[in-house]
């Protein structure tokens, strides 16, 4: 497939990334950058100081809301996609909504709970959708423990293991090596319908 045919293929298509942190950030500027049609990006929370060792904002960004921010940094990448930013905290009640008519979803969430609420949630409301989640992807190294796995309709990215801690923290080597294996297994399956694992 030729970078027009992917790019002509890909601009009909529409994900959505639950959550604009270091995952969900990386993940939508690589999606952008290969010529998605149309993003939703859901996030309530704002840019800090301690938020810029791995996540796609800048200095100068610090204290917007994250929503607004990655907006404007991929219309800067690429001007030609469909942004749909939605400042709000997901529940269940909100998900099927808000990610009404996505090809994709991808769960970039920093906290556990928050996390099985999303996969709960999409896999209980909207199964037929498939869905590509991080996990395990803290601290540094180890670059043979990250793969990607899937059950069904849902696709594990990360080392499964690594959880974040004080001597532990998420870093942008590893956390931006899991943001753009969520992407690639997004056009892995935009592209061709179906991603063996």
């Amino acid at each position: 497939m030729t970078l027009a045919e992917v790019t002509a293929k890909l601009k009909m298509k529409k994900v959505g990334i639950a959550g604009c942190g270091g995952l969900g950030s990386n993940c939508a500027v690589a999606l952008a950058r290969v010529g998605l049609g149309t993003l939703i990006i859901a996030d309530f929370d704002v840019v800090t100081l301690s938020n810029l060792n791995r996540q796609y904002y800048f200095f100068d960004q610090i204290g917007l809301k994250k929503t607004r921010a990655l907006r404007e940094n991929i219309l800067r990448i690429s001007p030609m996609i469909d942004i749909v930013a939605c400042d709000i905290k997901l529940t269940p009640q909100n998900l099927p909504q808000v990610f009404a008519g996505c090809d994709v979803i991808v769960e970039a969430f920093d906290v556990a709970d928050q996390k099985e609420m999303l996969i709960n949630t999409i896999l209980t409301e909207i199964p037929e959708v498939p869905l590509i989640v991080g996990l395990g992807m803290a601290g540094w190294g180890m670059n043979n423990e990250i793969h990607c796995r899937r059950v069904d309709n849902l696709y594990i990215c990360g080392d499964e293991i690594s959880e974040i801690s004080a001597t532990q923290p998420p870093l942008a080597p590893r956390v931006g090596i899991v943001a753009n294996m969520q992407a690639n297994v997004v056009l892995d399956i935009l592209l061709q319908g179906e991603t063996e694992l």
